[in-house]
């Protein structure tokens, strides 16, 4: 009887062992902030409009149930939020918007101080990509460019 039982404990571990072997494995897509335009303002917030590119290096269609990240310009905390849910096809590329608010006091003020003139700026984009199906569901990421900003006028 426990040999039995040893012997089944055995193959559900061989199987599952098997099963994690044939997963696929995720490379990291690969996200790049290509424009951050300044669309409104007022004294206590500013809503931006952030164009990212998303290239997918997998053999395999990605449906993404959203990106959380957190936005970083110039060294500050800039904003964060979760994108809305888009495909990513197989070694493909897509684009989105998002629309991101922050207030004066928080990050606009301490980012116009560091700019002096220039339009040209660090980022850092981290979080992680949430997918809406398979056995691997999150895949974190950190990326960091220069983009130009530009603000109302």
């Amino acid at each position: 009887m426990r040999s039995l039982f040893a012997r089944a404990c055995a193959l559900m571990l061989s199987c599952a062992l098997a099963a994690c072997s044939m997963t696929p494995k995720l490379e990291t897509p690969r996200l790049t902030i290509t424009n951050v335009a300044m669309t409104s303002a007022d004294i206590f917030n500013q809503q931006f409009l952030v164009h990212i590119g998303v290239e997918n290096p997998n053999d395999l269609k990605l449906a993404v149930k959203g990106i959380e990240y957190t936005l970083f310009l110039e060294g500050d905390d800039f904003a964060e939020g979760t994108s809305k849910p888009f495909e990513l096809p197989a070694k493909g590329e897509t684009e989105f918007d998002m629309t991101v608010q922050t207030n004066f006091v928080s990050s606009m003020g301490r980012l116009v101080s560091r700019l002096n003139g220039k339009q040209t700026v660090s980022y850092v984009i981290e979080g992680k990509v949430v997918l809406a199906s398979g056995l691997k569901r999150t895949i974190p990421f950190r990326e960091s460019g220069e983009v130009n900003i530009k603000f109302r006028k």
